[in-house]
């Protein structure tokens, strides 16, 4: 467990979110059915977004320096995201479609590509959400496409990425700029402008 007083819970959350990403990856067992050059493809973009849109949404609380508040939220609602994907994936036992094992149910890289653009969405807005959604939706059809899950599968884990990420993100509020303050000195009314630069 990260002491606090020690390491900043943003690196505590870090750690937790690269151990998160190694173990997800080391389920997978290999390939049954040959995949077509396209379908290979497709399947190597998944796997490379997946990886990807967690560390764009992590950066992202960076560049904005919301004070550890966004790395902290993002933490919380990744780790939510794989501890009830794993858990459904060994409630469910659900075969994938290609028969390579018992682990379909729900999608993981959907699961954790939607949590990550649900994040960016509710934390920083739409203008920055439609882009992160777009490629969470190609990430769920790169599992699809790669015969690794079925359309129940991607929807499933889309819903678990988005609603995991919505219970712990709360919005981003840019610190105003302009200020209008008003009040009473020795009994004469004033207003007062500030301007942070």
């Amino acid at each position: 467990m990260c002491n606090i007083t020690i390491v900043p819970r943003s690196m505590c959350g870090f750690r937790v979110l690269v151990v998160l990403l190694f173990l997800s990856s080391s389920l997978t067992y290999g390939q049954v059915t040959p995949l077509t050059s396209s379908q290979n493809t497709h399947k190597i973009a998944g796997d490379v977004l997946r990886g990807a849109m967690p560390a764009l949404a992590l950066s992202s609380t960076f560049i904005w320096k919301d004070r550890q508040k966004g790395t902290y939220q993002f933490s919380k609602a990744l780790a939510g995201t794989f501890a009830l994907m794993y858990g459904l994936k060994l409630i469910t036992n659900k075969e994938r479609p290609n028969g390579e094992n018992n682990n379909s149910f729900p999608s993981g890289h959907t699961s954790v590509a939607f949590a990550s653009a649900a994040f960016v969405q509710k934390r920083y807005g739409w203008e920055f959400g439609i882009p992160a959604y777009l490629l969470a939706g190609y990430v769920g059809y790169t599992r699809i496409e790669a015969n690794k899950h079925d359309s129940v599968d991607v929807l499933a884990g889309a819903a678990i990425g988005v609603g995991i990420s919505y219970l712990f993100t709360k919005r981003y509020d840019e610190e105003k700029k302009l200020g209008i303050s008003s009040g009473f000195i020795e009994n004469t009314p004033i207003i007062g402008l500030t301007y942070k630069f």
